[in-house]
């Protein structure tokens, strides 16, 4: 006896996981890619047009990757030959491409899959680009890295980049339907149940039947499970998230445009989302300093302090006690008002520096520590702003060759409206009193 697809039940005892047992037997069968292999997918006109070429599989864990990799092996009448970069050398690479010569002056073509192919160095990329060329491959990389990142130019100009999607509620919604069916029996969960364990595969497929085996595995007859109970039995899977990768990239510029854009419960979500997936708390905060320097400034000179004060009270509780001081600073910094003003006039005096080179100062305000400097002019005219009226002198301090110029100009939001209001004074005494001269 067989299940629907094509497995005997004498196989399934044997002790196969779920999500091995459910793996699509055509592309027909995969779920969650319609982009790529519905009737309209990317793949799908490929394959009708017979131009299958080279590609790179972009997406996260239990998309399908390697499945797809697989069917098209099947789909094409192509030899398939799998490897993993984390345990594959350039002998090794040197064997596979000998075979694929052979089955070629044979008349046959290879598929070679490459998973985690990222992990290969720039040299050993390098070397599938021969292979690539003369069609002695079709080469299929797999990477749950961003490609623009990770993969050579060269490499990537001779492949078809495919991004992979995380699973939605209704993919994982049909494979566990489809685990129903294949085991004959229904998933014992109430419905807020099966909702949190779609919820706990956050986007992974095989995730999503490991769980299901967890929860059958650990259901007595007739027992069915609510969400509370689910959440003892499974545990929790951790988040997909590298610290080094696309997700950490992905929720810290999420939680900066959060602040930036005013959303206080957006830029909590975030950094919890950060912290629970582990990330360094203190990593956290620096970004947030940055923040308060970059989207509020002088809009509410206070915020620096806030966040640098939230720095030290985390390094002094530590966890967790201490990350309440970082969302105190995140919620701050997001409800401040904003100003970019300090930021865009830092870039264009720094820009003003490097095009105007290594100018003199006007000698007014150098000192003169010696006769010869004093002779030379070095601080003569020079009017002590305390002493005069306003105390404000009005006197240009610019290079006399590169004129005075205006870097800074504050919104009219926050304290920065204050700091309007004094330059616009302070402007219109300098045209008076340079006047007066």
């Amino acid at each position: 006896m067989s299940d629907l697809f094509g497995v005997s039940t004498a196989e399934n005892r044997a002790g196969r996981p779920l999500a091995d047992r459910l793996r699509p037997a055509s592309l027909s069968e995969v779920v969650g890619q319609d982009h790529l292999v519905g009737p309209s997918g990317t793949i799908t006109r490929m394959l009708a047009s017979g131009s299958l070429g080279s590609l790179i599989l972009w997406g996260p864990p239990g998309s399908g990757k390697t499945t797809v990799a697989r069917l098209l092996a099947h789909e094409t009448n192509l030899a398939f030959e799998q490897a993993s970069a984390i345990f594959t050398g350039v002998a090794d690479l040197k064997k596979l491409f000998e075979a694929a010569r052979q089955r070629r002056a044979l008349g046959r073509g290879t598929l070679l899959f490459i998973d985690e192919i990222h992990r290969f160095n720039r040299a050993q990329q390098d070397s599938f680009l021969p292979v690539m060329e003369d069609g002695t491959v079709t080469l299929i990389g797999a990477t749950t890295e961003n490609p623009s990142f990770e993969l050579n130019a060269a490499l990537l100009s001779r492949a078809h980049v495919l991004v992979f999607k995380p699973h939605d509620e209704v993919s994982i919604g049909q494979l566990l339907d489809r685990a129903e069916e294949v085991t004959g029996k229904p998933l014992p969960l109430d419905e807020e149940a099966r909702a949190a364990l779609v919820r706990m595969a956050d986007g992974d497929g095989r995730a999503a039947l490991t769980l299901a085996e967890d929860v059958w595995r650990a259901a007595g007859e007739g027992e069915v499970f609510d969400a509370k109970t689910l959440q003892e039995i499974v545990q929790r899977r951790a988040p997909v998230y590298d610290k080094a990768q696309d997700g950490h990239y992905n929720l810290i510029s999420a939680l900066h445009k959060s602040v930036r854009g005013s959303d206080p419960d957006a830029a909590l979500y975030y950094f919890c989302r950060m912290i629970d997936a582990g990330e360094d708390p203190l990593y956290v905060i620096r970004r947030v300093i940055r923040m308060a320097a970059e989207d509020i400034g002088l809009a509410d000179p206070q915020a620096l302090s806030v966040c640098i004060a939230a720095q030290g009270a985390y390094e002094m509780l530590g966890s967790p006690e201490g990350e309440l001081a970082i969302a105190e600073a995140v919620v701050y910094v997001a409800t401040a008002p904003k100003s970019n003003a300090v930021y865009t006039a830092f870039k264009t005096a720094m820009a003003a520096a490097k095009e105007f080179g290594s100018l003199v100062p006007p000698r007014h305000i150098l000192n003169a520590p010696t006769k010869l400097m004093k002779g030379e002019g070095y601080g003569s005219g020079y009017r002590y702003d305390h002493d005069e009226p306003d105390a404000f002198s009005g006197q240009d301090y610019f290079p006399e060759k590169m004129g005075r110029r205006a870097f800074y100009h504050p919104v009219e939001r926050g304290f920065e409206r204050e700091l309007r209001k004094r330059l616009d004074y302070w402007a219109r005494l300098r045209r008076e009193r340079q006047g007066e001269s």
